[in-house]
């Protein structure tokens, strides 16, 4: 079993702590403070040991300088120290000199959040790419490394796995409790077991998909996802999202052949357009014209979908149905949520779309669990292990060190 926090000696101990402070922010504000809640537990329990506590955590996705101006963790430090209940100090540097002295001059219990460590991503990926150098500071600036980010824990990254390399190294109560719920739930599902599948980037989730397949008795699609499968199958879905790449075409097909029988793929949609923000209508699949765009699932889809939900025992959800966002996008993801609500089966959600959906339109307190990791549950789900919990040690290892 891998170390727990509870497990480990930190009494006025320096103790750095990967969070998952990637929550969405708009003009400054957050809009939704689940997974800085999700924290707390860990970081006060901390508190109560008297340790100086450093936190690490990326947000949003930083390409390019521009990117840092929109994705500053200063809104979370003010936010985080709302929800303490006492200072947090910020660092708008990462890697600086100075910042080792500023540890040193800490008091027990003070708490000091440094800036997006993706902004270390801008121009060489130093973050992204496990640099040794940047793992090994943040290292140095602690005795004992807190892995708490459960939706981070997929990535092979300097504030991921790189920092388990050097020092003593456990597993927050916000990622225990994850790994608890999953393996409860999802490890070995009640069959049949059905996956609802929303998302961009139908790429980004190929691995998945063809991994999962042969785990469930249903795969249900929206969003961009389905219609690059629905495109693959040479229906017009417009300007709608969807790949271009013919390689990724060819995949595709591939799957639809070999598990025709599990996926279900839309069949109407509500639609708007590119030339007409006032534009929309319901559309079968087959109708789809050229300037439409694919924004919600329509009701022929969601009766289908019923179906599979209905003779369902365990039912795991990525993503939404659309657009739901917006007031006249949103039926299809609500009803979904009906249906789910309505169904006797274990519902868990996972990935920042999904939960937010499933609290922003009042559906919480409905589904058996909400997971805080996307790709990162969903990989869980399909290999069973993730380089980031992969990395921190187990807890004969710790034994040792304390001999």
């Amino acid at each position: 079993m891998k170390q727990r926090l509870e497990k480990m000696n930190l009494k006025e101990k320096r103790v750095i702590v990967r969070c998952d402070f990637n929550v969405p922010i708009y003009n400054g504000k957050i809009l939704d403070d689940t997974k800085i809640v999700a924290s707390l537990e860990t970081i006060r329990y901390l508190i109560k040991n008297n340790c100086k506590i450093i936190l690490l955590s990326h947000l949003g996705k930083i390409k390019t300088e521009e990117d840092k101006l929109e994705n500053s963790l200063e809104p979370v430090a003010k936010r985080l120290k709302e929800l303490v209940g006492r200072e947090v100090y910020f660092s708008k540097e990462i890697m600086d000199p100075e910042i080792p002295k500023r540890i040193e001059l800490m008091l027990p219990r003070d708490i000091l959040l440094l800036e997006n460590t993706r902004f270390l991503d801008v121009p060489n990926k130093l973050e992204s790419n496990c640099d040794p150098q940047v793992a090994q500071f943040f290292a140095s600036l602690a005795d004992i490394f807190v892995m708490d980010a459960f939706a981070s824990a997929h990535r092979n990254h300097a504030s991921t796995t790189g920092i388990a390399k050097y020092i003593p190294s456990c597993i927050g109560f916000s990622v225990e409790k994850e790994l608890v719920a999953l393996d409860r739930f999802l490890k070995e599902p009640k069959h049949p077991f059905t996956v609802i599948m929303g998302g961009a980037k139908v790429e980004s989730k190929l691995e998945l998909i063809s991994a999962l397949l042969p785990k469930c008795e249903h795969l249900l699609l929206a969003g961009g996802i389905a219609n690059s499968f629905l495109k693959a199958l040479n229906f017009n879905i417009g300007s709608s999202l969807a790949t271009d790449s013919s390689k990724t075409i060819e995949k595709l097909k591939q799957i639809m052949l070999n598990y025709r029988e599990k996926l279900m793929l839309p069949l109407d949609a509500v639609v708007g357009s590119t030339y007409d923000d006032h534009y929309i209508r319901y559309k079968r699949i087959n109708e789809i014209t050229d300037n439409e765009v694919i924004n919600d699932i329509g009701t022929k889809t969601l009766e289908k979908y019923k179906e599979a939900i209905n003779e369902s025992q365990t039912i795991f959800l990525n993503g939404t149905m659309g657009v739901y966002e917006e007031e006249r996008y949103s039926n299809g993801t609500k009803e979904l949520f009906n249906l789910l609500k309505n169904s006797n089966a274990i519902v868990v959600a996972g990935g920042g779309d999904s939960v937010s959906a499933v609290k922003i339109l009042g559906f919480k307190e409905y589904f058996t669990y909400l997971s805080v990791g996307g790709g990162a549950t969903l990989e869980y789900l399909t290999k069973g292990h993730l380089v980031g919990i992969d990395a921190i040690m187990e807890e004969e290892e710790i034994e040792i060190l304390d001999v």
